[in-house]
């Protein structure tokens, strides 16, 4: 059986992503309960949802009423969402969140957890990317935002929720409290935008067969077995 590389382009505070990312991961458990010998890597890559958000974020419910139209149209779009939300088992809670948060800072920990892949125990596999924790730490990520409703643009609040995920929080809020790598993701994310993505989620699948949106579990799973090839089912 083939092995599996999945990319995926996402961004922290985007709905959908939340959305899309737990759907993967049901597509992941049967994929691997069906495959047990194919190697899955998952790689995540940023995009800005909201590349002008101020580095200390803004107001969130002005911004968006301001963007649907209103809070009619606001509370038309997050109801939306709730719904589609339900299948994937998020309860989105949208009027926890008071900041719109600039996510450069999410997503320089996620390369940074990518990088040194430290589980909080020896041998510790992730549910979702075999690389230690960072599935968990993006998981938490996306819980920060949209059921806490806590600011994933904070770097002490960063450094706790990877201190959670079982890296050194110490460690990562020294690497925040810097510039590290922070070309390197914009230069990632911007590659991304150079490739068409435009809209997230985004998923390519052995970098030759692509899904965009919150696609349903089995959709990325028909995906997954056109990538593997061999006939996979």
């Amino acid at each position: 059986m083939s092995d599996i590389s999945i990319d995926v382009v996402s961004d922290v505070v985007c709905p959908w992503c939340f959305i899309g990312k737990r759907h993967l991961d049901k597509a992941l458990t049967e994929w691997r309960a069906a495959h047990p010998d194919s190697e899955v890597t998952v790689n995540w890559h940023p995009f800005f949802l909201n590349p002008d958000t101020p580095e200390g974020g803004e107001p969130y419910r002005p911004f968006l009423e301001k963007k649907f139209g209103g809070p009619q149209g606001l509370a038309e779009i997050w109801q939306r969402v709730r719904e589609a939300g339900k299948p994937a088992g998020v309860d989105f809670a949208f009027e926890k969140i008071e900041l719109r948060a600039n996510t450069l800072l999410a997503h320089r920990l996620i390369h940074y957890a990518q990088r040194v892949m430290s589980p909080a125990e020896p041998g510790t596999v992730s549910s979702s990317d075999g690389a230690g924790d960072t599935a968990k730490l993006v998981e938490a990520l996306f819980a920060a935002q949209f059921l806490d409703g806590r600011h994933v643009g904070d770097r002490a609040i960063l450094a706790e929720i990877a201190g959670a995920c079982g890296f050194d929080a110490a460690a990562v809020k020294a690497y925040l409290d810097g510039d590290e790598d922070a070309e390197a993701v914009k230069a990632d994310a911007d590659q991304s935008r150079r490739m068409g993505i435009n809209g997230v989620p985004f998923f390519v699948f052995n970098q030759k067969l692509a899904a965009s949106g919150a696609q349903p579990p089995e959709a990325l799973l028909g995906v997954m077995r056109q990538a593997a090839g061999d006939g996979a089912t």
